[in-house]
């Protein structure tokens, strides 16, 4: 097949530093390049990939200080994909419903995937007014707030098997890993460790709007001397950083579409401790992957059970529900189906 995959631009494919979106484009295009595809990447001109690269600017555009305003850059994108259009077989968009309008006149098979929450007031009356789009859910639980829009799918991410090495030795330390902001519950993470007695070490980037929330809650917390944070880091720094921890701490307090890093962990055969928000019950498995918990008692009482999950199991359950593969499968079944369907554009009177 001739598949577009069109990406967001605030980061490169793959990105170099955070970023799950683009990450997990990279994953799905280069999969479905090894399996035969026609694929062509829309992104950033910094992004690397083994499929044809359509750049729009020269670097992604969180790390260009030059870039002011984002969505410029993402008009350029769309007034590009729909000038090449006819030449797909299918269009992938990841770029949340930036797209809707252009794609409801385009006579071209198109499929987007929702990579972030969907319970903001905003979106309601947008989806119903885009009723007819066809997305993707990362999880059965990132549907709820929108049940009634055109759902063809749950595809959960894959990552490829090699990218993570297996550790059945891991060191004594509790790992945290992603955006420090007031969802991801870093504080929560942080009275975790102390409470365990264990050393945490922090990989993690602050976004602008997050700095002031880090300078007031979180900075006066890594002064504590199990408090080890490291800051932001990239591909090939995660192994050891996941591999080597004794758990990953991910202590939620937001309905969560995916959340990559439990699968991270999982693939270097590292247990996680999760709180019971968003998708975490459908990516983990509860004594076997980890722990699910419901408060800060339950996780600092599972650190201690730890000991008790497999970590090759861990491994197996990534290996067996969250590969590349797996998740390029998937995805190519759906665009043989809406392929073969081809809907008409809508008639707006």
């Amino acid at each position: 097949m001739k598949i577009a995959q069109i990406a967001p631009l605030y980061e490169s494919v793959p990105p170099k530093y955070y970023g799950g979106t683009e990450r997990i484009v990279s994953y799905l295009t280069e999969e479905l390049v090894n399996q035969g595809h026609d694929v062509t990447l829309f992104a950033s001109g910094d992004s690397l990939t083994k499929a044809k690269l359509h750049p729009v600017g020269e670097s992604a555009l969180r790390l260009n200080c030059h870039y002011l305003d984002p969505f410029a850059h993402h008009a350029l994108l769309l007034g590009q994909v729909s000038r090449l259009a006819p030449s797909f077989d299918i269009l992938h968009f990841h770029i949340d419903y930036l797209h809707f309008p252009m794609s409801r006149i385009l006579q071209i098979p198109h499929l987007t995937t929702l990579h972030g929450r969907l319970d903001l007031p905003d979106l309601p009356l947008l989806y119903q007014e885009f009723s007819e789009m066809p997305v993707v859910s990362i999880s059965n639980a990132q549907r709820h707030p929108l049940l009634f829009v055109n759902w063809q799918a749950t595809i959960y991410h894959g990552l490829p098997e090699n990218l993570y090495a297996f550790n059945p030795q891991p060191e004594n330390y509790l790992a945290f890993l992603g955006r420090i902001s007031p969802e991801k519950r870093l504080d929560r993470a942080i009275e975790i460790a102390i409470r365990a007695g264990m050393e945490i070490r922090i990989a993690a980037k602050v976004d602008p709007a997050d700095e002031k929330y880090f300078q007031k809650q979180i900075k006066p917390l890594l002064a504590h001397p199990l408090v080890n944070y490291i800051g932001e880091i990239g591909e090939k720094e995660k192994n050891d950083f996941l591999g080597k921890a004794y758990a990953l701490l991910f202590p939620i307090d937001w309905p969560e579409p995916f959340g990559l890093v439990m699968i991270e962990a999982m693939a270097c055969g590292t247990p996680v401790i999760a709180y019971r928000q968003g998708s975490v019950p459908e990516v983990m498995q509860d004594g076997k992957t980890g722990f699910i918990v419901e408060n800060l008692e339950q996780a600092v009482i599972t650190v201690e059970r730890i000991s008790q999950v497999s970590r090759l199991g861990c491994r197996q359950v990534f290996e067996e529900q969250f590969s590349a593969k797996r998740m390029a499968k998937n995805y190519l079944r759906l665009y043989q189906t809406l392929t073969k369907t081809r809907v008409r554009p809508r008639l707006v009177s």
